[in-house]
């Protein structure tokens, strides 16, 4: 029995559910619309304030798809009412983050600064020039973006330097000894 699909999924006030033929689901909410196509064999069973998936037969891919449907319409369910945000931190001397009007601009210790504009759905916030906040309702398209911006530079083990999560730790090294 699938731990996480069993579980119905309670709607919160001011959130709007439309299932479609084709298994699409649409959330509406106070932070925006959302929609996701879930797989045609699950169904999905709206009770008044709460949402159930429901899977035909016990075999092995049935029982994984009925906890990633569960989870998908959750996570949309959280994205119009509360949204998403991933927190990285800058760390390096020269290290540094811009904002200018939709794009994101970075100083990596590269010979020039790094442009990116923020995609559609996505915002990025610079609280100091040390920090980036990405913020948005859909929690796939902000991960997704952190870790992009965080590809720049990732974290390196031996001084710590580079772009990392704000609650990521990063294990450090020993480096060479002389004799």
């Amino acid at each position: 029995m699938s731990r996480i699909g069993v579980k119905p999924i309670e709607l919160p006030q001011g959130v709007e559910i439309n299932i479609d033929a084709n298994n699409v689901v649409t959330v509406k909410g106070p932070n925006g619309t959302l929609s996701e196509q879930i797989h045609r064999d699950m169904a999905i069973k709206k009770e008044e304030t709460l949402l159930v998936v429901e899977r035909p037969t016990d075999n092995k891919k049935h029982k994984s798809l009925h906890g990633l449907s569960r989870t998908l319409i959750s996570n949309m369910v959280d994205g119009v009412v509360k949204g998403y945000e991933k927190k990285l931190q800058l760390i390096g001397v020269g290290y540094k983050a811009n904002k200018q009007g939709n794009k994101l601009v970075l100083n990596l210790g590269f010979s020039h600064p790094v442009e990116m504009v923020d995609p559609e759905g996505v915002t990025t916030e610079v609280p100091s020039q040390t920090e980036i906040l990405v913020k948005g309702i859909d929690k796939q398209k902000v991960g997704n973006y952190a870790a992009k911006i965080r590809e720049l530079r990732k974290p390196e083990p031996y001084k710590g330097k580079g772009i990392r999560y704000s609650d990521e730790i990063v294990r450090r090294k020993e480096g060479k000894t002389g004799k």
